[in-house]
């Protein structure tokens, strides 16, 4: 209450009722610069007991200014000499709180920009405690971009971190690979829609020679081709040490050369899975023919049903399982499908990419051999 009345907004009541909760959900609030600021010294400057560990805050209109607020407030190890020049007049009256932690950080949809991705990347090298961060729908670009990979090189905590639509570009892609040379705790990474070309994937690529802590990248919807495709997978297969296990281009339309590198490659490192376009598209044979013939063939030599294969891996009983379970059961099946036809089979049950098959849609596709019989039916 001191604090919004210092900085002069109205406080937020759902924050009132829930200052005991470990998660705290202040999505779509509009509480803009000002709203952060007073935020950001409420939980720095703290007369109640408050353990808050996930903190929302998308779509908050932030901008830079309010970015550089939350930069003081998740800095690592707080005191007095670090915050009084910026709240000097609350520090005379309110005891600062040393053991301030918060691990799970929503920024998305706050239109952060340059300068904001610069306060950004100043948090990241100060903080010791943040683990999980949603930075996507921000316009870090260019410099703004430039200078928050610069605070993910030195990092140390952050595992989990999502830069999805912001438009890196190139020049954010050379930066994230030179950070990738020193970072050695992220393990996931959404870069989504940045409008990163193959020239940057090659940049990139240089980082994750180095790494061996990366687990998931994501690349979906940027302007890459095969050639970047195949820069991915020949990084992965070069690197002993790498620790990558998904690799995410859905939209990357690939050749008979890259499926040919990456089953080479998934020898060497078997855990790999990557997802890309052109699986019912590199073939002039109709691929749902072959692949329901050998799975139906498959079961029927094992006396299974379809309902019976699903079920092993829905643990859940939701008949839904995910994408990357899904393809580890076909493969470690020794079912005959090659990687053409296992991604078209996951097309045909993930209609929607959502990265969940849906098996009910196993129970209503049918298709007709030239004798005309059901290959697979309820």
């Amino acid at each position: 209450m001191q604090a919004c009345k210092l900085v002069g907004v109205v406080p937020v009541s759902y924050f009132l009722r829930n200052l005991g909760t470990s998660t705290m959900n202040l999505n779509h609030h509009g509480l803009g610069p000002p709203g952060g600021k007073a935020l950001a010294i409420t939980l720095v400057v703290s007369l109640t007991d408050m353990h808050i560990t996930n903190l929302e805050l998308a779509d908050n209109y932030l901008l830079a200014e309010g970015a550089r607020y939350l930069l003081e407030m998740l800095k690592a190890n707080f005191t007095i000499q670090h915050l009084v020049s910026l709240y000097e007049m609350v520090f005379r009256q309110l005891f600062v709180r040393s053991n301030y932690r918060v691990k799970e950080l929503d920024l998305s949809h706050n239109q952060f920009c340059g300068r904001g991705g610069e306060h950004l990347g100043q948090m990241l090298a100060n903080n010791e405690a943040l683990e999980v961060l949603d930075l996507s729908w921000n316009h870090l670009r260019m410099k703004g971009a430039v200078a928050f990979c610069a605070g993910l090189k030195v990092n140390v905590t952050l595992k989990h971190l999502d830069l999805s639509w912001n438009g890196f570009g190139n020049e954010g892609a050379l930066a994230l690979g030179e950070a990738l040379k020193f970072n050695n705790t992220l393990v996931y990474l959404d870069l989504n829609n940045n409008r990163i070309t193959n020239e940057g994937v090659g940049m990139l690529c240089k980082g994750l020679e180095a790494n061996d802590t990366l687990r998931a990248l994501k690349l979906a919807y940027n302007s890459l081709t095969v050639e970047g495709a195949l820069a991915l997978v020949t990084v992965v297969k070069n690197t002993p040490k790498t620790a990558l296990e998904e690799i995410n281009i859905s939209n990357v339309l690939v050749n008979e050369n890259f499926v040919q590198l990456l089953d080479l490659t998934c020898q060497e490192h078997p855990s790999l899975e990557v997802q890309y376009a052109g699986g019912g598209l590199l073939r002039q044979k109709t691929q749902s023919q072959l692949l329901l013939i050998s799975l139906k063939d498959y079961l029927d030599e094992r006396k299974l049903r379809l309902w019976d294969f699903f079920r092993k891996i829905d643990k859940d009983g939701t008949m839904r399982v995910p994408v990357a379970d899904f393809r580890k059961a076909v493969q470690q099946s020794n079912i005959p499908l090659d990687r053409y036809q296992i991604e078209e089979l996951i097309q045909r049950l993930d209609r929607e990419r959502t990265g969940m098959v849906d098996y009910r849609w196993a129970f209503i596709i049918r298709t007709n051999c030239q004798s005309g019989e059901t290959i697979m039916g309820v």
